[in-house]
């Protein structure tokens, strides 16, 4: 494939989470930003706002940069932003900054014009984020003769449909229908991704290249964590929002079967969808007990948290990477996960794997580490997938 005129990274899901702790795929996102900066290459964003889109040069694109990582501060909302309601202060201040930094923008319908008044023909159109991926955005590509790339992370709704947010699937069907229908390029983070979504496309398979994910680790500070949250004996963690697909009901049903002698198991993450009956278990947990739940730390606090901790659970039903254990590997931890082809490949044979059908090997493993707590300067023997990979991997195909 020839290169690109220029690339064009679709920052939508970056706006749009203004103001929340970034996830796994927001991270995506934003190491994309990071690292197309770095470059010499002709780089511009776009984003959908409430009421059009607006597009970034470079110095926009470094403009949003240092306001997502807090080396410029917002702006004020404009009277545009406030507009529309239902929306949070974030992400008016957010709009409102990209609106006063941006090369150009336009009305939903003034797309197609826009791309072709400021981007060449054969650049390269890279969506990362799940989001924005609509007939409008896709064809107003076409039109301008661009290159459309997208990155797909997991194709979960469709396989556990039971596990999302009521209206969720059928929109998600659709933005895979189109992907496979119009996508010059798909990036998939693993093997095991690419076979479940090909699976999954109706007609259609796109060219595609498979890249691992890399990981940005913050140095673990247990200054971050809040007064007395770290335990003297040890424990373990489970990492990632609570939802129906992380399993957390299975790792409360194994704290149950082992009763008073359960070391202390620590959920970090914060409240999803679907899990009304998980939620109850956890609002009747004494505060002082045995399992604890905490939202809201920081990145180097969690590090530090999952550093020491005695391991890492991650009975997850589902994933399209898995970046809690590969970072806690990377931090020098113990993981034990359920048996996931995903997680095989990704981790290789530095994880304990058991399927969740096996709750007593759980246990006697849970029970093992306990008793032999990891040394606190802890050996990385886990050679993780690094972003420098990644995108020699990518780039070289966009």
């Amino acid at each position: 494939m020839a290169e690109p005129t220029a690339r064009l990274l679709d920052l939508t899901r970056s706006l749009r989470r203004v103001g929340r702790v970034a996830t796994g795929v927001d991270r995506v996102e934003l190491a994309y930003l990071a690292h197309l900066l770095t470059g010499d290459a002709p780089l511009y964003g776009v984003a959908r706002t409430a009421l059009g889109y607006v597009l970034l040069d470079r110095a926009g694109m470094q403009g949003f940069r240092d306001r997502l990582e807090g080396r410029v501060p917002w702006g004020r909302a404009d009277l545009v932003s406030r507009l529309p309601r239902g929306r949070t202060a974030a992400l008016t201040r957010a709009e409102s900054d990209l609106r006063r930094m941006a090369r150009g923008r336009c009305l939903p319908s003034g797309l197609p014009s826009l791309l072709a008044r400021h981007l060449p023909p054969g650049f390269a159109y890279l969506n990362v984020g799940h989001s924005n991926l609509t007939d409008r955005v896709l064809g107003a590509v076409k039109k301008a003769r661009g290159r459309i790339t997208v990155l797909i992370h997991d194709v979960i709704p469709l396989e556990y449909p039971a596990y999302q947010r009521p209206g969720t699937v059928a929109p998600f069907r659709a933005k895979i229908d189109r992907v496979a229908a119009q996508a010059d390029l798909i990036i998939y983070n693993s093997q095991d991704t690419r076979r479940r979504s090909e699976a999954q496309m109706r007609g259609r398979i796109p060219p595609a290249v498979v890249a691992h994910l890399g990981l940005d680790l913050p140095l673990p500070d247990d200054g971050e964590l809040p007064p007395g949250l770290t335990p003297k004996s040890p424990y373990f963690v489970v990492v990632g929002t609570i939802e129906p697909r992380k399993n957390h009901d299975f790792l409360l049903d194994l704290w149950q079967q082992m009763g008073a002698d359960a070391p202390l198991l620590l959920i970090c993450g914060a409240r999803g969808w679907n899990n009304r009956a998980v939620f109850d278990r956890l609002d009747q947990l004494p505060p002082d007990g045995p399992v604890r739940e905490f939202s809201g730390l920081s990145d180097p606090g969690l590090a530090a948290l999952v550093q020491g901790a005695a391991g890492m659970l991650f009975p997850s039903h589902a994933e399209g990477f898995g970046l809690p254990p590969a970072e806690a590997l990377s931090l020098g931890s113990r993981v034990l996960c359920n048996d996931l082809p995903v997680l095989r490949e990704v981790l290789g044979d530095k994880a304990v794997y058991a399927a969740t059908t096996e709750p007593y090997s759980w246990i006697r493993t849970i029970e093992e580490w306990t008793a032999s707590p990891p040394d606190p300067r802890p050996a990385k023997t886990f050679n993780a997938p690094t972003w420098a990979e990644h995108f020699k991997t990518v780039l070289k195909s966009t």
